[in-house]
């Protein structure tokens, strides 16, 4: 039997610039991006595509984001991982972080930000994105048995969630 290794990419729902003096670390979340947050994420849970480990940015926006997504998908809000990494980081050392992974997880799911999310997808699929939108998803399948070895050349599919462009 194959075995696959799946990560999930989620750009923060949209954020506001509402409120003057406000670190950026702080900013939180629209309305329109709570909504939108919550429909991917329904979307996901259709579609079973339910991880094991949920890891995010410590960034206010970026862990809303994650508790929305763990409730929906039925995920322990206690083990939501928050990683200083995920935070103005690269998508190398977002990489090296996901390949520390213990192998028994099988799907990792993990919240951040842009242009560092967009680029790491991009490192592994042939057509790049040019843009996760806020609340966007891109599950990177891989034909892996450890996360040490996830990488373009085992790249098996990938799987775009972005909310409507009205929405």
């Amino acid at each position: 039997m194959k075995q696959l290794k799946t990560l999930h990419v989620v750009r923060h729902a949209k954020s506001s610039w509402d409120y003057d003096g406000t670190a950026d670390i702080d900013r939180t979340l629209k309305a329109k991006g709570i909504r939108n947050a919550y429909a991917i994420a329904r979307k996901l849970k259709l579609s079973n595509l339910v991880p094991q480990k949920i890891i995010s940015s410590p960034a206010n926006r970026a862990l809303h984001t994650a508790v929305i997504f763990a409730r929906v998908l039925e995920y322990p809000l206690q083990e939501i991982e928050i990683c200083g990494l995920m935070y103005e980081s690269s998508p190398e050392k977002i990489l090296d972080m996901v390949r520390k992974t213990g192998n028994e997880c099988k799907s990792v799911m993990i919240f951040g930000h842009n242009p560092d999310f967009t680029d790491l997808v991009n490192s592994f699929i042939d057509k790049p994105i040019e843009n996760i939108p806020t609340s966007g998803v891109v599950s990177l399948k891989f034909a892996s048995a450890d996360w040490t070895g996830i990488s373009r050349k085992n790249l098996e599919s990938h799987i775009v969630n972005f909310p409507a462009k009205d929405e």
